[in-house]
């Protein structure tokens, strides 16, 4: 049996996929944890805030007093509180934030008109995260 692929239904099949992962996340769900296991900052977690977060949560200026280019920073939060729940990814605002399902989208990281230009994180990535968070955040 031979299938064969038209590559306009591939496209209009990833654009769907990509408007269920949406309103999905628009209904207040989350991308599933990753099952990667032994996930931590230094290897796995920094780099990703390194490219995605990093301009605006470090140095004397950062955002909501947010340090994300240290292990501690990160831990300790904004200058309301936490942002991470270490062991509880779906309870920690940070989570919420990336994958857009707080209803605010003022709260949303990175905000969608950002003057750097960065992208929302992939499921995938929102994903380590929460494996990283449900692992205790090391």
């Amino acid at each position: 049996m031979t299938i064969s692929m038209n590559p306009t239904k591939i496209t209009l099949a990833a654009f769907a996929a990509a408007l269920s992962f949406a309103a999905s996340a628009t209904a207040g769900e989350l991308p599933p944890a990753s099952t990667q296991t032994g996930v931590t900052y230094a290897t796995d977690i920094k780099p990703m805030f390194d490219s995605s977060c990093i301009k605006c949560h470090s140095g004397d200026k950062a955002k909501a007093h947010l340090h994300l280019d240290t292990l501690a920073g990160a831990l300790k939060g904004t200058k309301k509180g936490p942002v991470i729940k270490p062991g509880d990814s779906a309870g920690s605002l940070m989570v919420k934030a990336v994958a857009h399902v707080l209803p605010d989208d003022d709260s949303w990281m990175p905000p969608l008109k950002n003057k750097a230009g960065i992208k929302p994180l992939t499921p995938e990535q929102i994903g380590l995260l929460r494996a990283w968070i449900d692992q205790g955040a090391k």
